[in-house]
C-alpha cells in the first residue's frame, strides 16, 4: 500500500513540472508577439553603447600608453643618473692614487676594498622600460663599468630639455641609446659651476678676461693747416749817417821861432794857440 502513492508520486511530478514549463513558454511567446518592437529597440541601443564605448576605448587608449610611458621616461632618467653618480662616487673613493671603476653592479651596494661598510646605491634597480633588473653595461676592457643603459628599442618621447650632462639624449632614435655614463672630466666640470653637496666644489677655472671691445672710431681730425711761412726778417735800419765831424780847423800857422832872447832879457810871453 505503501508503495504505491510513491510511485504514483513519481509519475505525476514530473508531469506537473512539464506543464508548468510550457505554462511560462506559452507566456512568453505570447507576450513577445504583443510587443515586438520593443526587444528590437533594446537590442539596436544596446549595440549603439557598445560601439560609443569602444570608440571612447579607441580614442583614450593611445593618450594613456603615452602618459605611461612619460611617466617610464621620468623613472629611467631618475635610476639611470642614481647608477651614474653611484659609480662616480666609487671611482672618486678609489683608496690609492690609481683610480677603479666598478667590475659589477654588486660592488656599488657594498665596496669591499674598505674594511667597512661603504655603500653607494641602496639596491639594484629595475629597468623601468623592460621591467627587468638586467641593464646594458658600458665597459672599459680591463678597467671596469663607466655606465649603464635600458634595453629597451622603443623610440623616446623626449627629445629636448635634458640635464647638461645628458645633452646628447637629444639626438637619440631609441631608449638604449640613453647612456648614463660617468665621465671624471665632467664631474670636475659641474662641481666647479656649483658644489657637490656636502664636499665643496673645486674651484672653477677663472674665465679669460674679454677682450675689451674696440673704441668707436672718431671722427676724422682736420688735417693741421700749414704753417706760415716765416717771415723775412726785417732788414735792419740803415744806421744813421754820423754827424758830420767839423773839419779840424786849420792848423794856425806857426809863428815863425822868434829870436833868440838877449842873455839877461826875460823870456817873452808863450803864444797862444790859435782856437779850434
Amino acid at each position: 500500500m505503501t508503495a504505491r502513492p510513491m510511485e504514483i508520486g513519481r509519475l505525476v511530478l514530473p508531469m506537473i513540472v512539464r506543464s508548468a514549463r510550457e505554462k511560462c513558454a506559452s507566456k512568453r511567446r505570447i507576450s513577445g508577439q504583443l510587443r515586438p518592437g520593443r526587444h528590437g529597440f533594446t537590442y539596436i541601443g544596446l549595440l549603439v553603447a557598445i560601439v560609443v564605448i569602444g570608440i571612447g576605448l579607441a580614442a583614450v587608449g593611445p593618450v594613456s600608453r603615452t602618459l605611461q610611458l612619460r611617466d617610464k621616461e621620468r623613472e629611467l632618467l631618475f635610476v639611470g643618473d642614481q647608477y651614474r653618480r653611484a659609480i662616480g662616487m666609487y671611482y672618486d673613493k678609489t683608496p690609492g692614487p690609481l683610480k677603479q671603476y666598478p667590475k659589477k653592479l654588486e660592488d656599488l651596494l657594498r665596496d669591499n676594498r674598505y674594511p667597512t661598510v661603504q655603500r653607494y646605491l641602496r639596491r639594484i634597480y629595475f629597468d623601468p622600460l623592460t621591467g627587468k633588473t638586467q641593464w646594458g653595461l658600458v665597459e672599459l676592457p680591463g678597467i671596469g663599468i663607466t655606465g649603464v643603459y635600458s634595453l629597451s628599442d622603443l623610440p623616446p618621447i623626449k627629445t629636448a630639455n635634458f640635464p647638461a650632462q645628458y645633452n646628447s639624449f637629444q639626438t637619440a632614435k631609441k631608449y638604449s641609446d640613453w647612456k648614463f655614463v660617468y665621465v671624471p672630466s665632467q664631474a670636475a666640470s659641474a662641481a666647479g659651476a656649483s658644489g657637490a653637496p656636502g664636499t665643496p666644489g673645486a674651484p672653477g677655472t677663472p674665465g679669460a678676461p674679454g677682450t675689451p671691445g674696440a673704441p668707436g672710431a672718431l671722427g676724422a681730425l682736420g688735417a693741421p693747416g700749414a704753417l706760415g711761412a716765416p717771415g723775412a726778417p726785417g732788414a735792419p735800419g740803415a744806421p744813421g749817417a754820423p754827424g758830420a765831424l767839423s773839419s779840424p780847423g786849420a792848423p794856425g800857422a806857426l809863428s815863425a821861432p822868434g829870436a833868440p832872447a838877449a842873455p839877461g832879457a826875460q823870456p817873452s810871453a808863450p803864444q797862444t794857440p790859435p782856437a779850434r
